[in-house]
């Protein structure tokens, strides 16, 4: 069955609408901005619920490292991270398009297990992203003191490895809205036997786990293969070496014990 004309004009206007969008907001820069077109025209034309997992990452992200700290002026995504993200991601809907013919399909094994192991990879790779930012920005603001994922001690915020309770439990909560946003959107696009609609519902355990996966193996990464240093002039945690630098490692990574009279969350 042919699709109609007015359907890719709504995808294309839809997503230069947004592109625009987001590089007035400065979100994105003029090449991060031409990146996301192509992007979001693949995701939507494979299905709109995949193009709204990209947009419900890249506005959740992009807001919260506005609020946060680690979006700093001057410092809008461009084409490589947008690629980065994204691109991946894109292949995936190529390949989904390509095996259900355009078409929205429910997720149900029994009927192709190629094509449900593709979706749920793209829903697993959004809410992984996403874990990893919300985790990232919301750790920051936390007041707790962070541990070091490998060893569980107390180490100086923002260093590579460190997390906190707010941090993981943002991570699940950051897998939990993409999983409700895929299925939010296939209730009004994809039709789905009453067999297979309750069967849907597992999308929203399984993207809160990949929220909290993604979480930890950044943080895991962090703390193994990150430099670590305490600047002793910028009294603060940085992530190159220098002249001033102290590398944190062993016990180093242990602040003053935290008072037992102070609260931690």
């Amino acid at each position: 069955m042919e699709r109609s004309l007015i359907e890719p004009l709504i995808t294309v206007s839809y997503s230069s609408f947004i592109a625009v969008g987001y590089y007035r907001m400065k979100y994105l820069d003029l090449s991060g901005a031409l990146a996301l077109f192509p992007v979001l025209v693949i995701h939507l034309a494979a299905g709109y619920r995949f193009g709204a997992m990209l947009l419900v990452f890249l506005f959740t992200s992009s807001k919260l490292s506005r609020f946060g700290s680690a979006f700093e002026e001057g410092g809008h995504r461009n084409w490589i991270q947008v690629l980065f993200n994204g691109g991946v991601a894109a292949v995936l809907c190529v390949a989904i398009g390509n095996l259900t013919g355009w078409e929205g399909k429910c997720l149900d094994s029994k009927e192709s297990t190629l094509v449900t192991s593709l979706i749920g990879g793209l829903i697993g790779h959004y809410s992984c992203l996403n874990g990893d930012t919300w985790s990232s920005e919301m750790g920051i603001l936390s007041i707790a003191r962070p541990r070091l994922i490998t060893t569980f001690k107390y180490v100086r915020r923002g260093t590579n490895g460190g997390v906190t309770e707010k941090g993981l439990l943002s991570a699940l909560s950051a897998g939990t809205i993409i999983g409700l946003t895929f299925l939010f959107v296939q209730i009004f696009t994809t039709s789905c036997s009453d067999g297979k609609a309750m069967k849907q519902l597992l999308v929203i355990p399984l993207s809160a786990m990949a929220g909290l996966f993604g979480s930890v193996i950044d943080s895991l990464l962090g703390a193994t293969l990150q430099f670590s240093g305490f600047c002793a002039v910028r009294k603060k945690v940085v992530g190159k070496p220098g002249p001033t630098v102290r590398k944190i490692s062993g016990l180093n990574y242990l602040e003053t014990t935290p008072s037992t009279s102070s609260r931690y969350y």
